[in-house]
């Protein structure tokens, strides 16, 4: 371990994100996973959130706070459609390291709106379609989860997906106004998978049976031999569309639209 209050920055709640984000990846080379969100929580002043989706790179992280019970929130956005086998390992994660993980669920309003002018499964009619149901159940949720957080831990990975290529260990969300960390940016997943089988940690057992991204159970699928990593994702869209919005925030105007002629016939009815 090395330490970390030699390459560290110090905790300022009045430095430029943009300069701390910089100084932090140029330490996190140096610094091994554990040692990463050990800086994050030391450089970062105010609240810092891990939001997990109990996937095999989050449960990675988890196991990093969780083993150095390092003063960092611990959230999952239950969105209402979640794998049983999802909702199996986090109440294993619990039972491993003795700690609740903070649920965060949707709008009540919100989501009947969006049934109403949706139905059960009205997500597959169009993309917009589906970025309004990830609005309401998920973007929403994190902007709930997030306010008033200094800081915001996430599993990204830069060899992901095309969309994620340039991620980096720290860097600035503006439009939450907060830092955001990325622990595994230069990892792999055979590393994390390693890491798992290393530590004992809990993980779900749909990735044994292919499915390498799991979100909401309608929308994810196994992954084919040769596909990319996130192709069960929203499989039916155009290539290219398999993101949410939680990491292209604000939320796409055709989506938006969509929400809003919700709304409206909700208010006739």
């Amino acid at each position: 371990m090395t330490a970390l209050s030699a390459i560290v920055p110090r905790p300022d709640a009045t430095q430029d994100p943009a300069v701390l984000a910089r100084r932090l990846s140029a330490a996190a080379n140096s610094l091994d996973l554990f040692e990463r969100v050990a800086a994050a929580r030391e450089a970062i002043a105010g609240p810092l959130v891990f939001t997990t989706s109990f996937g095999l790179e989050d449960q990675t992280i988890g196991h990093a706070i969780l083993s150095q019970n390092l003063d960092i929130d611990l959230v999952t956005l239950d969105t209402g459609r979640l794998f049983a086998e999802t909702h199996d390992v986090w109440a294993e994660t619990e039972r491993r390291y003795g700690r609740r993980i903070q649920a965060v669920v949707p709008e009540r309003a919100a989501l009947e709106s969006l049934i109403e002018a949706q139905g059960a499964n009205g997500f597959r009619a169009s993309v917009a379609a589906r970025q309004a149901c990830c609005h309401v159940r998920k973007v929403e949720l994190l902007n709930r989860a997030l306010e008033g957080a200094a800081g915001w831990i996430t599993g990204l990975r830069a060899d992901q997906s095309q969309h994620r290529a340039e991620v980096s260990f720290a860097e600035v969300d503006s439009a939450r106004g907060l830092i955001k960390i990325n622990p595994l940016f230069d990892w792999t997943r055979e590393r994390a998978d390693a890491f798992t089988r290393e530590h004992d940690v809990p993980v779900n057992t749909l990735h044994a049976a292919g499915f390498l991204s799991i979100g909401c159970a309608p929308c994810t699928r196994a992954v084919q031999p040769g596909e990319p990593e996130r192709a069960g994702r929203w499989w039916w869209e155009d290539e290219g569309k398999s993101e949410c919005g939680l990491h292209a925030n604000p939320l796409h105007m055709a989506a938006r639209k969509v929400l809003e002629e919700s709304a409206l016939e909700s208010a006739k009815s």
